[in-house]
């Protein structure tokens, strides 16, 4: 019978496959696909969009405008007097200058509400404005 002994009388150590650099490949793969990813924007509030029979996807849009049913604008999850939608979306579009914006108006939202963002976007410079709806 044989030992499991190597020339200077030791045990010889088993083999094993180090983890390590795979972990930390893994780790910054996470770090990567979490940096680069593209998160959903939500404009704060949940919104009963109108339906319609035409539509045109905007790919990107930069700027979520939301109008709730009770005509409280909100902008990037905060509560926007519609005095200030203007000084908002300008701050917005600096960042972006490219962006687009989309108003996501509660079907119940008054058309005067919608009137005052769309005019506080055409005066801050935003050429791409576009109503968000549901499809029919």
């Amino acid at each position: 019978m044989q030992s499991n002994r190597g020339a200077f009388g030791a045990k010889e150590e088993e083999s094993s496959i180090d983890l390590t650099p795979m972990l930390d490949v893994v780790f910054i793969m996470l770090i990567f696909f979490i940096v680069t990813a593209s998160f959903i924007k939500e404009a704060g509030i949940e919104v009963a969009r109108p339906l319609a029979t035409t539509l045109d996807k905007i790919p990107d849009a930069n700027i979520l405008i939301a109008i709730s049913a009770t005509d409280e604008i909100w902008i990037d999850k905060n509560r926007v007097e519609p005095k200030f939608v203007k000084a908002s979306i300008e701050k917005l579009h600096a960042e972006n200058p490219k962006g687009s914006i989309v108003i996501q108006a509660d079907e119940r939202s008054t058309n005067e509400m919608l009137t005052v963002v769309m005019e506080a976007a055409k005066q801050a410079g935003v050429k791409n404005v576009a109503i968000s709806t549901d499809e029919v």
